[in-house]
């Protein structure tokens, strides 16, 4: 092949290589970002989250919830990049909860790329390269 071509088809080459990029799964406690000091302000004031079979005192259910939320993950490890992808996702539920007269949101599950998995300890997290994302789905209550 001669030297002109290699030259001039490399860039494609490498941009097709980042593209593929990853997507792996990975599992990250929750706790870690709900006892997060620098998230603690962050997250709307008085909704409650409950993961998995973790319910709490329901009162009423107001109907369901979901998120999908992408963050930067560009020269940042995976757990640090998922944190902010996840604690993005609390916040849109949560400020969900609150606009229908809820304070909590029960039964959280991962719901990345509509494979869903319950746990009342972990989510999953899609991280790649450049990116990094949480989706979580549940259900908008009062609890006492």
């Amino acid at each position: 092949m001669p030297l002109a071509l290699i030259v001039a088809l490399a860039p494609s080459v490498s941009t097709t290589a980042l593209a593929a990029g990853r997507d792996d799964r990975i599992n990250f406690p929750v706790a870690d970002v709900l006892n997060n000091p620098e998230f603690k302000d962050k997250l709307p004031a008085g909704v409650r989250f409950y993961f998995g079979s973790q319910k709490g005192r329901v009162s009423k259910t107001l109907g369901e919830t979901h998120t999908n939320k992408k963050t930067n993950a560009f020269k940042k490890s995976d757990k640090t990049a998922c944190e902010w992808a996840m604690l993005s996702a609390l916040i849109a539920i949560g400020e969900d909860a609150r606009s229908r007269g809820g304070n909590a949101v029960v039964g959280i599950k991962s719901n990345y790329k509509g494979d869903e998995t319950v746990s009342n300890d972990t989510y999953v997290c899609g991280a790649g390269g450049i990116m990094a994302g949480v989706a979580l789905k549940g259900t908008v209550a009062v609890v006492r």
